[in-house]
């Protein structure tokens, strides 16, 4: 009986299968990774040992390659270099009968060491041997601009990686060209898009392969010895982490005493994500859940419903993302964050990923990207999402803007990432924000939120206040006191600290009911009444829940909402 046949690319990660499927396909010779091509690959276990863990360029070279007769590699630090004693004897001695001269200088400039290597390269396909070439920092030698600002010596290059990518001679004979590029959009798209060319994405470890590292990394060693958390739960919560990060964390713990608990797992998971990203999200980790929002009852019980289907697994029915909306100082990102401490995930929040130099906005969105695929379960949050994202149809700026909304709408709308990656567009103006963002199958729920309509809700907000501002003091019917004012939770915090400081500055420690009253009776809120109105209605106008609206809005009708929307649109547009 013949023996089962096993595949020999199943031990090898998701990407390196791919590549190697491609390669086999004869159909392209040229392949840009990027991702996290600065991480660590496990090697194929030899000799009975365990496994064994190396940077991209050595795994290129003994494990994906391991059956080349010859690998060079380029980069523009380094210059041209080999793999093997034997490879650089045969790369001299093949550049000696083009040039001497050049074969002792072994010059770094790319417009001469791409020359030196398309000789190199069409002389071992012309003698049947099997190569690949690496060529890391891809992005220094084709980077993405416009062609009219390239260098001749950048053009240079880009014209001979174009024409390498679909020469019939590398098509046909045992070849393989690799680029190494962080972030696709640092690399020209001459290259990224041409259609003789495979980009693979090399993405950060998932929770098996981060378990197998941790096991690998601590294998002899007890894991109670350094760490107060399980390996299971250690792979779990490092979701985000490379292989690198993971290693630093390990060996801090070993070398240096500094013992693994669930806090500092957290706290250094935050500081490594956030340098990793250099500003482009801020790590928010959830000190509370929905108990502590006061009011939005209806609104808390949907997103507490949400959250029982993601801690019950049935992602299938999480919405892709919320719209909330509703007027200033209604603690819109309060219940955004208290929602991810409510499920026990975490929640990074957009900051300004834009730049003035082309091609670092794109790459800046791509690195997020890769980010929040390695996180999840995560909620993200935008907040000013009406001008923080733009619109399809901005200009001035040589389509940077459309192609950077394009992107963010693609990437929201994959219903790949359902219940993995839960946005939530926070704006008070929702009808500025394009119809692309907040359709079904993107924020697919309209949260309203309203200042408090009744005395009861205006009381509990104001014990919310007191805890978040340590004012503990009596105020006996704080309703009434107010004379039913609409204030919102911002104004009733900013009540509360001038109460603070008017005990200060009485000589006292201690806030009284006297302080809280006197500041109350002075307090006189910004009043921007049509701005307020404006921000109502068209929360009432977003809203795709009846339930979620105060009586008062539910009455309305929406005919009436819209005639008025346009009044007072017209009246603030000619204040």
């Amino acid at each position: 009986m013949a023996k089962p046949q096993t595949d020999p690319l199943a031990d090898l990660p998701p990407w390196a299968q791919k590549l190697a499927q491609r390669y086999f396909t004869k159909t392209v010779s040229t392949f840009v990774l990027y991702g996290a091509v600065r991480d660590l690959q496990p090697l194929t276990p030899r000799d009975g040992k365990g496994v064994q863990f190396a940077n991209l360029k050595k795994f290129l070279a003994d494990e994906l390659f391991d059956g080349r007769d010859h690998v060079v590699f380029y980069d523009r630090s380094s210059g041209m270099r080999t793999n093997t004693a034997a490879t650089e004897q045969d790369f001299k001695r093949t550049l000696m009968s083009y040039d001497p001269e050049l074969a002792r200088t072994m010059p770094k400039m790319p417009g001469t060491a791409l020359q030196i290597l398309e000789n190199y390269l069409r002389a071992k396909v012309a003698e049947k041997k099997s190569v690949a070439l690496v060529i890391d920092f891809a992005e220094t030698i084709a980077p993405a601009g416009d062609m009219s600002h390239l260098s001749a010596e950048d053009r240079f290059v880009l014209a001979t990686l174009t024409k390498w990518a679909s020469d019939p001679q590398f098509l046909d004979g045992d070849l393989s060209i690799v680029l190494i590029v962080e972030n696709l959009a640092d690399i020209t798209p001459r290259i990224s898009r041409n259609p003789y060319v495979a980009n693979i994405e090399i993405s950060l470890p998932t929770e098996a392969e981060r378990l197998e590292f941790v096991k690998s990394k601590l294998e002899g060693q007890k894991l109670q010895s350094v760490s107060d958390v399980g390996y299971q739960a250690l792979a779990k919560i490092t979701a985000g982490l490379s292989r690198i990060n993971l290693d630093r964390l390990l060996t801090e713990a070993v070398e240096s005493g500094v013992r693994i608990t669930p806090e500092t797992l957290k706290d250094k998971k935050k500081e490594i994500i956030q340098a990793e990203c250099h500003g482009l999200l801020e790590f928010i980790e959830p000190d509370y859940t929905l108990d502590v929002v006061a009011g939005h009852a209806k609104a808390k019980k949907m997103l507490r419903d949400a959250s029982s289907a993601l801690k019950k697994g049935r992602i299938e029915v999480v919405p892709m993302g919320y719209l909330v909306s509703g007027p200033v100082g209604t603690g819109k990102t309060f219940l955004v964050t208290c929602f991810a401490g409510e499920i026990g995930i975490p929640c990074v929040k957009f900051l300004n990923f834009r730049s003035q130099w082309q091609g670092v906005t794109e790459a800046n969105l791509e690195k997020i990207f890769n980010l929040l695929k390695a996180l999840w379960p995560v909620a993200v949050m935008i907040d000013e999402a009406d001008a923080f994202l733009g619109d399809r149809d901005a200009g001035g700026d040589s389509g940077t803007s459309s192609r950077i909304f394009a992107a963010i709408a693609s990437f929201m709308g994959n219903t790949a990432y359902r219940g993995k990656i839960v946005w939530f567009l926070l704006t008070c103006r929702p009808d500025l924000l394009p119809i692309d963002l907040k359709r079904q199958g993107r924020a697919e729920e309209h949260i309203a939120l309203f200042y408090p309509q009744t005395d009861d809700e205006r009381a509990e907000l104001f014990r919310a206040m007191q805890k978040k501002t340590k004012v503990n003091v009596e105020v006996p019917d704080f309703a009434a006191l107010t004379r039913g004012n609409q204030y919102s939770g911002a104004d009733i915090e900013a009540i509360l600290v001038r109460s603070k400081f008017h005990a200060f500055i009485a000589g006292r420690d201690e806030v009284t009911a006297e302080d809280v009253q006197a500041v109350v009776k002075d307090f006189m809120p910004p009043s921007y009444p049509l701005e307020v109105e404006l921000q109502n209605l068209v929360a009432v106008q977003e809203c795709t829940s009846r339930d979620l609206l105060p009586e008062s809005f539910q009455k309305l009708e929406r005919e009436s909402v819209t005639r008025r929307v346009k009044e007072i649109k017209q009246l603030l547009a000619e204040s």
